[in-house]
């Protein structure tokens, strides 16, 4: 695959570096409109082509995918322009800086049939995952009170490098340059975080954000420093649960920690995350009683996969999805699994689909290999969307020497690639 990286900045690198440890991608240009950032991030990362805008790189073409690695307000319009040439898209969220834009973005990508994501990074957490799992098997019963927070302290450390001297800091700070503050850089993740774990959506929210003094006149140079620093939210979830979630940049000795309390009225979770590790504890059953945490064993992190490992996939077929859409029953679905003799990431139709070390259910004789099943509960939303176009696909990433997964519906012919 070839890849074009939109953007130049500390995110934009982190997706370079990780894109270069893939077998079968090159990264064949870069876009940014600062040209000395180009020139160095292009010879950084061996770069052959750049480029100083997004049309200029289109009307070249000779790329297959883009990472969008842009401040919020330029996500619209440059990914918009990417579906209308063809090109699939890595969006870094949020997605866009209104819900009109965003949906409008999601919409013109589902047309069009490209591959697209957002990069919620934190959705890798096992322990978000393994929390996930307990919630839906009704480990704590029903939810009745969550809390959530993600906390950093860049505003009062240099840990991460002297935000009063570095453009990298200061853009995230005014909202001139694109910044949504606080809420827009963290929140979006801490409220996936969240509402993902407690398994429903946010009902209904009352919000207080706010802009603290830190320079004279409220500005460094060309950056007014209006953005908001922290938020605090008062939310219901579907689930009828009742819950807090704040973020700050302000909180001291807290580098990059996100916390999530699930508790309901047969027990609790406790989720923490740092980005790098997670941990999970829960209170249930005879642990009530005595308040008693225990630690929770969570899977292996979904990205820790052999380096050597390929990528495999399985092609559903045209026909076959019209037999699925006539055979669509709650008994044919409970019957569809993918059966795996590894531990596996899919992706389907380019989204984010499950990691079989998070949620499948080990069976027989693939217990012993630490494989399993991915049941239809999570396979299916995204099938039923992907089978609604017509056709689907099924990728993953297989370790050296491992048997291909094996697809097993009721109507579906599958064929492995």
């Amino acid at each position: 695959m070839k890849l074009l990286i939109i953007g130049t900045g500390s995110m934009a690198r982190s997706h370079a570096l990780a894109f270069k440890k893939e077998r079968g991608i090159d990264l064949v240009a870069a876009v940014e409109t600062n040209a000395e950032r180009l020139a160095a991030f292009a010879e950084e990362h061996g770069i052959p082509n750049s480029f100083d805008d997004i049309d200029q790189a289109i009307a070249w073409g000779e790329f297959d995918a883009a990472a969008n690695v842009t401040p919020d307000p330029i996500h619209y319009p440059t990914t918009m322009k990417l579906i209308a040439a063809g090109k699939n898209v890595f969006c870094e969220k949020p997605l866009a800086t209104e819900h009109g834009l965003a949906k409008e973005m999601a919409d013109a990508a589902e047309k069009s049939g490209l591959i697209n994501m957002v990069n919620l990074t934190y959705r890798a957490s096992p322990a978000l995952y393994k929390a996930r799992q307990l919630v839906e098997a009704g480990k704590i019963g029903a939810l009745r009170h969550f809390e959530a927070s993600y906390l950093q302290s860049w505003l009062v450390g240099k840990h991460w490098g002297d935000w009063r001297t570095e453009d990298r800091w200061l853009w995230r700070l005014s909202t001139k340059h694109g910044s949504k503050g606080v809420v827009g850089d963290i929140g979006i993740h801490l409220i996936d975080f969240a509402t993902f774990a407690a398994a429903s959506d946010v009902a209904s929210l009352s919000s207080r954000v706010k802009t603290f003094h830190k320079a004279p006149g409220d500005r460094i140079g060309r950056y007014k420093l209006d953005a908001n620093d922290s938020f605090v939210m008062s939310a219901e979830l579907a689930n009828g649960a009742l819950g807090l979630i704040h973020a700050t940049r302000f909180a001291t000795g807290n580098a990059n920690e996100i916390r999530v309390s699930l508790y309901g009225d047969e027990g609790g979770l406790l989720i923490h995350t740092d980005g790098r590790q997670s941990s999970l504890r829960l209170c249930a059953g005879a642990d009530v009683d005595k308040n008693n945490w225990r630690e929770v064993k969570t899977p292996a992190p979904i990205f820790a996969v052999p380096p050597t490992s390929s990528v495999f996939s399985i092609s559903v077929s045209r026909a076959a999805t019209r037999s699925w859409r006539r055979r669509e029953s709650a008994a044919d679905r409970a019957r569809c699994v993918l059966i795996t003799p590894h531990p596996i990431l899919l992706t389907c139709g380019g989204g984010y689909l499950a990691d079989s070390r998070a949620i499948g259910q080990t069976q027989g004789a693939e217990r012993a290999t630490g494989g399993g099943t991915v049941p239809t509960s999570v396979l299916w939303p995204r099938w039923r969307k992907e089978f609604d176009n017509a056709e689907a696909t099924l990728s993953g990433l297989r370790p050296p020497g491992a048997r291909l997964p094996r697809l097993r519906c009721p109507g579906v012919d599958a064929n492995r690639l």
